[in-house]
């Protein structure tokens, strides 16, 4: 069994693939479109989680068992299809402006209680030009995690359940990033004052909710799992898998993670429609 990251000195494969893939099918730049509809997606999805916190407020505390129900089975597909929005307005996909990419992201976060988005904008760009590169790559576990954790499946499950709390010890140790600007302080600022509006309004109970949500939205369960199945090679010749799974409807596509590493200018939407026209370039990977 590995007992140690796997190392390998060769380039990453989607800047390779990417040309000849264009070579091969000129016509996937018509995929490379702003979806401003995503916007829209994400103001509901605030409206809908802030909502069941309010009536989970209301219920109280003594409903918290009914409150994690609902929040494994709603709220944790909920987040994390904001999560993935924030990924596409990292990537300037929902609108030109970088700024109301941005602002997008900033409203996505809310639910999430914690100002995520625009650090995820600086170490998520790192991640796709420096994939692999443990000094760039936030997506790979820090050393003293891999440790940690070990071939224990009982571990592994733990550390999924606390993935939040380790991902947030990994930009630290990244090179050439500055997390605080601005926009980042924009992000804080939301979400100190979403938070305490949840708290005021709807009580702890409310809050609660959205803690259980945002823990399970990247943590143990069907969605987050997705961080295991993007990177986490068990075929050394493969270093990205892609999902194509009934769950991609609810993730908005994150599933088709080949397909976004590769040409990762065409947003959510329009990710199938890539692989649809370049059958031959994903059939053969493993999923």
């Amino acid at each position: 069994m590995q007992e140690a990251f796997y190392q390998s000195e060769s380039d990453q494969p989607h800047p390779g693939r990417a040309r000849a893939l264009i070579k091969a099918h000129p016509e996937v730049r018509q995929l490379m479109v702003r979806n401003p509809w995503t916007a829209v997606i994400a103001i509901s999805i605030v409206v809908l989680q802030t909502a069941i916190a309010c009536a989970m407020g209301a219920l109280g505390f003594g409903y918290w068992s009914l409150s994690l129900l609902v929040a494994f089975c709603i709220g944790a597909f909920a987040n994390h299809a904001n999560y993935v929005i924030i990924h596409d307005a990292t990537h300037n996909l929902i609108f030109r402006s970088p700024s109301w990419n941005k602002m997008v992201a900033v409203i996505a976060d809310l639910p999430n209680l914690t100002p995520g988005a625009m650090g995820f904008r600086v170490y998520h760009l790192k991640h796709h030009s420096h994939q692999g590169d443990y000094e760039y790559d936030a997506d790979l576990a820090n050393h003293w995690e891999a440790r940690l954790v070990g071939n224990k499946w009982y571990r592994k499950a733990i550390w999924l359940m606390l993935f939040p709390f380790f991902q947030v010890t990994r930009p630290p140790r990244l090179k050439a990033i500055k997390m605080w600007d601005r926009w980042f302080s924009i992000n804080l600022a939301c979400a100190i004052v979403y938070d305490i509006a949840i708290v005021y309004f709807f009580g702890w109970a409310g809050f609660l909710y959205l803690v259980f949500a945002f823990l399970f939205s990247i943590g143990l369960h069907p969605v987050g799992a997705r961080w295991i199945q993007e990177h986490y090679t068990y075929d050394f010749d493969q270093e990205t898998f892609s999902y194509y799974g009934p769950i991609n409807r609810v993730a908005l596509n994150m599933g088709y993670h080949n397909e976004h590493h590769d040409l990762p200018s065409i947003p959510w939407s329009n990710l199938p429609k890539l692989r649809a026209m370049a059958p031959e370039f994903y059939a053969l990977f493993a999923g």
